[in-house]
């Protein structure tokens, strides 16, 4: 990786955006890529107490739901490996049981979605359980995956080389993600991926910008997508650093 790089949002949002980042080599895109996927902690639930269950749904399938409700995720530093946090959830039918029903022991980890469905009870039927918590690296199992959609491709650049032949039919010409133009950033969703929208009636000639990456990246709601990428850094470089003392010994 060169020692500048530069980083341009191209669409912001907390739980979804997309940025371009110059200056990097394709090695140091594909790490960050991972970081964001296996190595970020997140909280999620590992262990459900079924008080009473007379749905129709085994407790292993509740507690799979309860597992991949996202929570909410604490700064850095408030919670360490081994943590937990109680969570309950008491609902009657006839109704459903949301995510939004479950109540949380501790205010910073909480259900990012409320309307996610756990159940349908109907007349006379009960859920009530308690469940941990904890802390933990998607690299050891898919719900403590923050980052739910996670990937890049080149910036390409593109460069009008001049008009089409009097007699030559257009074709349609697809790329996807974001080119740039001229020096500006366009999202290829704003021609609907087809160059022959935007260029009508052009020869147009598409090359990958070097070491010029276009990151989309959605969360689950453990938290916002500039948190994602900070703690992923943050990753890279503790796993950089123990690799220079290692070889320094």
């Amino acid at each position: 990786m060169t020692e500048e790089y530069d980083v341009e949002f191209v669409e912001t949002g907390d739980r979804k955006a997309r940025f371009l980042v110059r200056g990097v080599t394709p090695a140091f895109a594909n790490g960050l890529r991972r970081a964001m996927v296996a190595d970020v902690p997140t909280m999620a639930i590992d262990e459900v107490r079924f008080i009473e269950n007379s749905s129709v749904m085994f407790d292993e399938q509740l507690a799979l739901r309860l597992g991949l409700v996202p929570l909410s995720t604490p700064p850095e530093g408030e919670f360490v490996d081994g943590d937990t946090v109680t969570l309950s959830i008491d609902v009657e039918g006839p109704g459903t049981a949301y995510s939004g029903d479950l109540v949380s022991s501790d205010s910073l980890v909480q259900p990012a979605e409320d309307n996610v469905p756990i159940i349908d009870l109907k007349d006379d039927q009960r859920l009530e359980a308690e469940a941990d918590a904890v802390i933990e690296r998607g690299k050891n199992h898919a719900k403590h995956q923050g980052g739910v959609a996670v990937g890049y491709r080149h910036l390409q650049r593109v460069s009008v080389d001049g008009d089409l032949p009097e007699f030559e039919d257009e074709r349609s010409q697809i790329v996807r993600g974001v080119i740039e133009d001229d020096g500006e950033l366009i999202p290829t969703s704003e021609f609907d991926d087809d160059l022959s929208n935007r260029y009508p009636g052009k020869e147009v000639s598409v090359e990958d910008v070097p070491n010029a990456f276009v990151f989309h990246v959605e969360t689950d709601g453990s938290f916002t997508v500039a948190e994602l990428v900070t703690r992923a850094v943050d990753t890279l470089e503790a796993r950089a650093t123990e690799l220079e003392e290692a070889v320094q010994l």
